[in-house]
């Protein structure tokens, strides 16, 4: 793998692990300020700002979290890359073990290279199942 592959591939791993630590700041390293996001038609939003706010919105009200993924591909073109993985996420309700919610689905993204490294500056959740409550996230 090369290493510009590798350092886009990186992006999944710390958005994955910045959700799961609650690190909020970490998100600025794997997003750009201007970043453009569709979490399944459900939730689309413009700007990093707006994208944590709406993180928070859900995870901020969670209990813990593991998104996994696996099967990464990335295809690297200059200083522009595009990116999928499939991913699993689990919730746990917050001091409600007996709550939980897991999607399946996919990671689709778009990155450019900038002067503080790559960033994604297009995501996209897709969804393929979901089992569980949205009470793990605090809404009906």
């Amino acid at each position: 793998m090369t290493s510009e592959r590798y350092a886009v591939i990186a992006l999944l791993h710390r958005y994955a692990d910045a959700l799961d630590r609650r690190d909020w700041a970490g998100l600025d390293s794997v997003f750009a300020p201007d970043v453009k996001a569709d979490y399944a038609g459900s939730e689309i939003v413009d700007g990093r700002d707006n994208l944590v706010r709406m993180i928070r919105g859900y995870l901020d009200k969670c209990g813990p979290t593991q998104h996994l993924m696996g099967h990464e591909q990335a295809t690297v073109d200059g200083e522009r890359a595009t990116m999928s993985a499939k991913m699993r996420v689990h919730h746990i309700g917050a001091n409600r073990p007996d709550l939980v919610f897991e999607v399946f689905g996919w990671y689709h993204a778009e990155a450019a290279y900038t002067s503080d490294g790559w960033r994604i500056v297009a995501w996209r959740q897709e969804v393929t199942h979901e089992v569980g409550t949205y009470e793990v996230f605090g809404r009906a």
